[in-house]
């Protein structure tokens, strides 16, 4: 199931970096992307981590305040038209979830946390739609907040991807906490992150690409740095960023830091954006980069603009999958067909917007064998360990989660639902796929019964004809196991009869 194609005439994305929160505003007209508006803020959110991972009140004031603001700009857009993604940080904050809960309040629409791989895929489409068509292969790099994507690939095509868990903030914060910049720390810093990269550099070397590209922040304020100073011509080059660090090295102190093109803000976090940068070209051989100031929040965008045009990455991850887990695509269709019939006659109940709902529940069938592939024993609980850990291009991992527990649920126990009362949306969706399955063990095109289903106050209701129950004796027995089940976690279904 496909989205809804909407026309909207405007649209938003908003990236919540460990360094700057970022929102960006677009015209779509004749199915292009018009940049118009946009917003930055140096949150700093990456400097608010203890050594427990905790973000402090500070850190999490900052971001508030900045969303609060950001909301008042995106308001009265509709939800569809907005999508906002939030990076390192609240990948590894241990007190993310209470942060994100205020944060889409203040927002104002939901946040979603993604994987560093999936920001990588993101970053390319991004960078890829800021440069000149070609033919070669790019190296791609940017370097964030709290973590570094490397990413190689060709046209929007990004194929290989990795994110590394340092960026210009936490190094900074590692190894020069106190602003001093020694020839030692800094060496130390370089060392660290060549350490790093040579664990990606198998796939990432010069040979893999033919031209080199930096993206985001601390690449654009390098290479305009470098520019400004008359170190290079606007492209970062390995002599120019040997150059800057002997200043740095010179300076001593990133407060005393006096530089053309490096504004207030930036001087505490570029040692550490630099000793990055230095590691790359030196373990990946770059002797030349230049820079874009695409990145993220454009291909978070780009995205949003093919789902609009029905060409959602989504799909054709789930696509993969199947290709790549061998599912009968047969009674994939044969499931999927009357599970998006019984969602038609109850989706006026829904509390989540309808189209998400058909798209969890499509995908969620689409995937739930594809755990037999590894055993047929528990093949659900395999399929669900899939989902949930996989890289899939376009899912955020809330919605890995969503389909996670969908696919976990489509067989046997229930309780993982059992502290969910039976309005919940999740205890309809999962209902609805056992159903589906159920009615098509068989494997057959055979007819089936006329279905009716309903949610009621206090139970489900499924309605049918008595004999043709009568008739199929499995199904029947089948029934009765799935009215037990519910029972178990005190929820209702019960048999009516279509005379």
């Amino acid at each position: 199931m496909s989205n809804t194609n909407i026309a909207l005439s405007e649209i938003a994305a908003v990236d919540l970096g460990s360094n700057s929160f970022r929102l960006q505003m677009a015209r779509v007209q004749d199915g292009q992307l018009i940049f118009h508006d946009s917003l930055r803020d140096a949150v700093r959110l990456g400097a608010g981590l203890n050594q427990d991972n905790q973000l402090d009140a500070g850190a999490q004031r900052r971001a508030i305040d900045c969303l609060k603001r950001f909301g008042e700009r995106l308001r009265g857009l509709p939800p569809q038209a907005v999508r906002a993604v939030a990076t390192n940080t609240f990948r590894v904050a241990s007190n993310a979830a209470q942060l994100l809960e205020e944060a889409q309040a203040a927002l104002g629409f939901p946040i979603e946390i993604i994987a560093g791989r999936e920001e990588a895929r993101m970053i390319f489409i991004g960078v890829s739609h800021g440069l000149p068509a070609a033919r070669h292969k790019r190296l791609v790099i940017d370097i964030g907040g709290g973590s570094t994507e490397f990413i190689v690939g060709q046209g929007f095509e990004p194929e290989s991807m990795e994110s590394l868990f340092m960026g210009c903030v936490s190094y900074s914060l590692r190894f020069f906490s106190d602003g001093k910049i020694t020839e030692t720390n800094m060496r130390d810093a370089e060392i660290a992150a060549g350490a790093e990269i040579q664990s990606i550099q198998q796939h990432f070397s010069y040979d893999h690409w033919q031209e080199a590209v930096g993206s985001s922040g601390t690449a654009r304020a390098l290479g305009e740095i470098l520019r400004l100073n008359d170190w290079s011509d606007g492209a970062i080059t390995h002599d120019g960023l040997k150059q800057l660090r002997n200043q740095l090295i010179k300076a001593k102190d990133t407060k005393r830091l006096v530089l053309a093109g490096l504004s207030e803000d930036r001087a505490a976090v570029i040692p550490g954006g630099l000793a990055i940068m230095m590691a790359a070209f030196e373990v990946l051989n770059i002797e030349r980069m230049t820079t874009v100031s695409t990145a993220l929040r454009e291909g978070v965008l780009y995205e949003l603009l093919g789902r609009m045009n029905y060409h959602d990455i989504r799909e054709a991850t789930v696509n993969n999958f199947m290709r790549r887990y061998h599912v009968d695509i047969a009674q994939a269709n044969r499931v999927e067909k009357l599970a998006l019939s019984l969602l038609s006659q109850v989706d006026h109940q829904l509390t989540m917007d309808a189209d998400t709902a058909g798209n969890h529940l499509s995908w969620a069938v689409r995937l739930h064998e594809i755990g037999i592939s590894i055993a047929h024993n528990a093949f659900h609980k395999h399929s669900a360990y899939i989902v949930e850990n996989a890289d899939m291009p376009g899912f955020s991992a809330k919605d890995q989660g969503a389909l996670g527990l969908l696919v976990r649920a489509q067989r046997r126990s229930l309780n993982k639902l059992a502290q969910l009362s039976i309005q919940d949306d999740r205890c309809l969706l999962v209902l609805i796929l056992r159903l589906a399955i159920l009615f098509h063990r068989n494997r057959l095109d055979s007819s089936r019964p006329q279905l009716q289903l309903t949610r009621e106050r206090d139970e489900f209701q499924l309605k049918m004809p008595a004999l043709w129950l009568k008739n199929n004796p499995l199904t029947a027995a089948e029934l009765a196991s799935e009215i037990a089940y519910w029972k178990n976690i005190n929820l209702r279904l019960s048999i009516w009869d279509i005379l």
